[in-house]
């Protein structure tokens, strides 16, 4: 099983000295994996629905930083030895893929091939109208052409391609990545989108739970995999060999717990178990506090109290 934990790349936490401290704290508590999230712009006035949301309520603060995701996962591979390093997730329509081929490619020679992609399609239809993009409407067949392009410029001595947003030919891209194969795609959502581009492109499938809409207990996520693993089958892949992903936020209280990563730690342990029971592999894991010593003091207590009840 693998433990991965959630850089909060904003706020307080947004800041050289927090991003070092949290890497090397992470690395030496034995995490295998830290995740960093995405958004490039953050609008003033924001009508799209937030997905994780039960009324859709957007999450952060236009003000505050946000720092970019593949710059710093840079910043951790320079400063950490071990930890493989992710993005939770990268919104594919936001950057141009070839670029994007190429920009994470080097990091995984740089970081001698330590990353795991983790993508999605985007929600927020303000932020991609910032951008200058007229893709929204068409997102998932936009993000799915990019995932076969990384493929294509990753795996390819010559590589050519044809599609409805991008056509290349006669080109060298290197270096290729470290990773045999390419550098590992996992996709984010919930939805029944989210799962057939997993089934179909993907390398791993990493939705969240306990976030309404977004809950996903055990035997709907059971329901979920077996969904994933005979679309795989049927476009020919080893429906075995995608890893079963899952983000979600644990919080310690000695209160009546409230959900399944909540409570003590041996509640928090019983939660996971259920999910290692339907066939989750690996767990990505944000521990949301009110400062970055709690943040740290959580996952210190997790490392010591919950790991070694699941493992």
């Amino acid at each position: 099983m693998g433990l991965g934990c959630v850089y909060p790349n904003r706020g307080v936490m947004a800041t050289p000295e927090h991003l070092v401290r949290f890497g090397q704290q992470a690395e030496a508590l034995g995490f295998e994996t830290i995740w960093t999230s995405d958004h490039i712009v953050v609008p003033t006035a924001v009508r799209s629905p937030y997905p994780y949301h039960p009324t859709g309520q957007m999450p952060f603060i236009p003000t505050e930083p946000y720092l970019e995701p593949l710059i710093v996962m840079t910043y951790l591979a320079a400063s950490t030895q071990r930890i493989r390093l992710g993005t939770s997730v990268l919104i594919l329509p936001y950057r141009n893929p070839i670029f994007t081929a190429k920009a994470l490619a080097t990091l995984d020679v740089l970081s001698r091939g330590r990353i795991t992609l983790g993508v999605g399609v985007g929600w927020m239809e303000e932020e991609f109208k910032a951008l200058g993009l007229e893709t929204y409407a068409r997102r998932g067949a936009y993000s799915d052409e990019c995932i076969r392009i990384f493929r294509t410029l990753w795996t390819e001595d010559n590589p050519a391609f044809q599609g409805e947003f991008h056509q290349f030919a006669d080109i060298k891209c290197e270096p290729k990545p470290v990773q045999v194969g390419g550098i590992p795609i996992w996709v984010g959502g919930h939805t029944p989108q989210a799962i057939r581009r997993a089934a179909r492109l993907g390398n791993g499938w990493q939705p969240i739970v306990q976030r309404p809409p977004a809950d996903l207990p055990p035997d709907e996520l059971r329901q979920n995999i077996a969904a994933l693993r005979e679309i795989a089958e049927a476009s020919g892949r080893d429906p075995q060999s995608i890893s079963i992903a899952l983000g979600a936020s644990v919080q310690f209280t000695d209160q009546a717990s409230t959900g399944m990563f909540s409570g003590s730690p041996e509640q928090i342990a019983e939660g996971m178990r259920r999910y290692q029971d339907v066939g989750v592999q690996d767990f990505r894991l944000d521990f949301p506090t009110a400062s970055p010593d709690g943040m740290l003091q959580a996952m210190e207590r997790f490392a010591a109290e919950v790991r070694p009840q699941v493992i």
